[in-house]
């Protein structure tokens, strides 16, 4: 295992140990566009759950990740805005997202649980349709370790601040823009955004690199400055 990996899943579970039954341990994992933070929140989530299972091998995980994508602003509320092409060609913008139900979100999960807790549902992000689907991610009670993802979770803008504080950790994947654009390219055509690589490169440069300048450039300060790797480099 990556050795920055296995430090981390190390002082998740001793920050886990040292957190009281009722209430869940939060950190919120941010980075430019392409940084790596959704397989980092996996790779976190995957460890630290078979961590868990050495200890409890009859218990549920223990820990589960959230990805920010649920909170995409719908085409519809887009197409609503005063310059909806210009909103549409910013997709992935902070100005695109719904902050606010997304801190909705974080409170509930901050609230203390217990046996009795009902699980809360998260929205995901249909990439065929474009758009949000509500409810669609559980998370129990017994999910008492929450690894969030996103590009804005460190943005030092309100209300995105607002969510921020509810977080016990802010964690920042690092990475060359570089780097980030060829992952992006790549992305883009593999998941049918963009027909060839130059249209992708052209998305990457002129929207997803630029939101990674404002996220860069507004960065809250973060508990863990996370190198970024290769997908394999952290499995």
């Amino acid at each position: 295992m990556d050795d920055q990996i296995q430090r981390l899943v190390d002082k998740v579970w001793t920050k886990l140990l040292s957190t009281p039954p009722s209430s869940r341990y939060m950190v919120a994992i941010s980075g430019i566009p392409g940084s790596g933070k959704t397989s980092l929140a996996k790779v976190m989530t995957q460890k630290t759950n078979a961590h868990y299972a050495k200890e409890h091998p009859d218990k549920p995980p223990v820990a589960t990740w959230i990805a920010m994508d649920g909170y995409h602003l719908t085409r519809a509320q887009l197409a609503a805005m005063p310059d909806p092409v210009h909103a549409m060609a910013r997709r992935g913008a902070a100005f695109t997202f719904d902050p606010v139900k997304f801190t909705q979100l974080v409170r509930l999960l901050r609230a203390d649980i217990g046996a009795e807790s009902a699980t809360i549902y998260a929205p995901s992000f249909d990439h065929a349709v474009k758009d949000p689907v509500e409810n669609d991610v559980p998370i129990p009670a017994t999910a008492r370790v929450v690894f969030f993802e996103g590009n804005y979770l460190s943005l030092n803008k309100e209300p995105w601040t607002e969510a921020a504080r509810l977080m016990d950790e802010l964690w920042f994947v690092e990475v060359d823009f570089e780097v980030a654009r060829k992952r992006l390219v790549k992305r883009h055509v593999e998941a049918g955004i963009a027909k060839d690589e130059a249209e992708a490169d052209k998305k990457a440069v002129e929207s997803d690199l630029v939101n990674g300048r404002e996220i860069v450039e507004n960065r809250l300060d973060v508990a863990e400055v996370i190198v970024s790797r290769e997908d394999a480099g952290w499995l």
